[in-house]
């Protein structure tokens, strides 16, 4: 029972978490797409990944602080180092942002995104038939 009742508080920490979610800065976007890349790692390990040019120790340091704060990033401590890690998955966030994206932009109308796109953009016949392809597949789930 108590187990159930762990899973159950995760699972509503989890939800609130994802409905009160913040978007991201760039810089801190940038240091979450090396941590969900490493999957975790000392601070060397994620200035390692950083592309050229790479920004300054004490500034990614400092990001993941902001980010440990609100609640994307967590640590465990190996004698004085830390060891960092997502706590939120980047399919997770991409998801969240794309729901926010098309509630600000589209009126909550996943067809006026893609009619938008579709108006915007050159697709392809091929890109096209993929996208009807997709459509088709979810229709029959």
């Amino acid at each position: 029972i108590y187990k159930i009742k762990y899973i159950f508080a995760s699972l509503i920490k989890k939800i609130s978490f994802m409905e009160n979610i913040k978007e991201l800065t760039k810089a801190e976007e940038q240091v979450m797409q090396v941590l969900w890349k490493i999957e975790q790692g000392f601070a060397n390990e994620i200035m390692a990944n950083f592309p050229e040019p790479k920004p300054a120790y004490n500034t990614v340091l400092t990001i993941v602080r902001i980010l440990e704060k609100k609640g994307f990033v967590s640590h465990e401590t190996f004698c004085k180092a830390n060891r960092y890690y997502p706590l939120i998955s980047k399919s997770d966030y991409s998801h969240n942002t794309l729901s926010g994206l098309v509630k600000n932009y589209f009126n909550n109308s996943y067809s006026e995104l893609v009619s938008a796109f579709t108006q915007k953009e050159s697709f392809t016949i091929e890109q096209l038939e993929e996208l009807k392809n997709m459509i088709d597949k979810a229709l029959k789930k």
